[in-house]
């Protein structure tokens, strides 16, 4: 039941992302605060850490979303080449050195591709608090990952969440572009 209510709050806030509203991190906020739980279980360490930051960011995201504290509200933006390429460099060497703790010092599931799926989303929901199209294209690279990784697991639900996830944001990228 827990992974049913993360599954669908987790779509109707990407669904949300893809409209650039701001509910969408509330509702995120449900989703990924569930998934600690469910990736504990599943002994997806790396995943489990990821959804423990994703709490911090949902608030993060949605005051940045809000104009909270006086701000105006963000428009949608792109990165420089310059920028993204150290952005790309460093997700790869996050991933490879944080796969190398948790195949050396956990006996988690799939160490390397967990570790990739969890450094590249550190980065794309930052990217994604600041309104940054970019981030979309980083989502469609880890969805697909992730699909994977949750089939191996047995976590098909979760497999089918993120096969959701892949679809919504090759949509929110399409949206996102035209808003740019």
């Amino acid at each position: 039941m827990m992974e049913w209510i993360a599954v669908a709050t987790g779509i109707v806030a990407v669904y949300l992302a893809t409209r650039r509203h701001v509910a969408t991190w509330p509702i995120g906020l449900v989703s990924v605060a569930l998934y600690v739980y469910i990736f504990l279980d599943a002994k997806l360490y790396s995943d489990m850490v990821l959804h423990v930051f994703y709490v911090g960011v949902q608030l993060y995201g949605w005051w940045t979303w809000s104009g909270a504290a006086g701000r105006r509200v963000l428009p949608v933006s792109g990165l420089a080449r310059r920028p993204l390429s150290a952005i790309i460099t460093g997700t790869l060497m996050g991933s490879a050195l944080w796969g190398w703790g948790m195949h050396t010092w956990t006996d988690a599931a799939l160490p390397w591709a967990d570790a990739f799926t969890t450094v590249a989303s550190f980065v794309a929901q930052f990217l994604m608090a600041h309104k940054k199209i970019e981030h979309w294209l980083f989502w469609m690279v880890i969805d697909s990952v992730a699909i994977g990784v949750y089939l191996l697991r047995d976590l098909h639900l979760t497999a089918g969440l993120y096969a959701v996830y892949l679809v919504l944001a090759v949509v929110g990228y399409r949206s996102w572009r035209r808003a740019e």
